[in-house]
């Protein structure tokens, strides 16, 4: 693969994946959306989903990564980093993208999050914080167990897609990447809970960015005290998950 492909293939497959990902989450958070409060099951499968599709999309490109967890996973087991620039640079660059079309599609939403003139605390017309539709924020904020979580969710991920390589029969019939999508359901509803499963730097980082600067009304704080945990944390992971990897199989 030429590293125009692998950028193109990464930017255009990540792009995908946050349209879904960033919009189910807006489809469940947003006041006025017609999926309001249908909770965490389908925001579970809203990012299965967004797997399948871009991972679909770009795996003749660029094989779909769509994750640096996943490409220094795939590094560190190979020992192969000579492009590893290239996916890492089309993932931010395809998780801002994609978090704006999410935001284009919800524009409407997203304007009407104000407060009208009058209103009080605790009532329907309260502006509803937008940073979870982009990003992740932890429901208990504790560092030490946030990252906990984050680097044991990303192995939870990382290490199966090592493996699924092994699986002959997965690749030769095309469904490895529809596997790795029902993995990552059962990853958000496992293992979700505590900080909303990042388990993918650029998914966290790359929206959180398009968050800081969209003219979102009363879209609250973009939490840049917590971004390194959604980056550090699958990073870890996943070059944890590409040594036990090594190591094991």
């Amino acid at each position: 693969m030429s590293n125009g492909d692998i950028f193109v293939g990464e930017v255009i497959g990540t792009a995908i994946l946050i349209l879904f990902g960033a919009g189910v989450c807006a489809a469940v958070t947003l006041r006025y959306s017609k999926a309001r409060a249908s909770g965490w099951v389908v925001i579970a499968f809203g990012w299965g989903f967004g797997v399948l599709a871009g991972a679909y999309t770009a795996a003749p490109l660029s094989g779909g990564q769509l994750n640096p967890a996943v490409t220094i996973g795939i590094a560190v087991d190979t020992g192969k980093w000579g492009k590893v620039w290239v996916y890492l640079l089309g993932e931010i660059v395809g998780a801002m993208l994609g978090a704006v079309l999410a935001y284009l599609v919800y524009l409407a939403q997203f304007q009407a999050n104000v407060r009208k003139e009058g209103t009080t605390e605790g009532t329907a017309d309260e502006p509803v914080p937008t940073l979870g539709v982009f990003s992740t924020i932890p429901e208990i904020r504790n560092p030490i167990a946030n990252l906990i979580t984050e680097i044991i969710a990303t192995m939870a991920l990382v290490l199966p897609v090592l493996a699924f390589g092994l699986t002959k029969g997965l690749g030769e019939s095309g469904t490895t990447v529809l596997i790795v999508s029902l993995l990552v359901v059962g990853i958000g509803l496992s293992l979700g809970g505590p900080t909303g499963y990042a388990i993918n730097p650029a998914r966290d980082l790359g929206p959180r960015i398009v968050h800081t600067f969209l003219p979102i009304p009363n879209k609250g704080t973009s939490d840049w005290g917590y971004a390194w945990i959604p980056v550090v944390g699958p990073l870890i992971g996943g070059a944890l998950a590409g040594l036990v990897y090594n190591a094991a199989f």
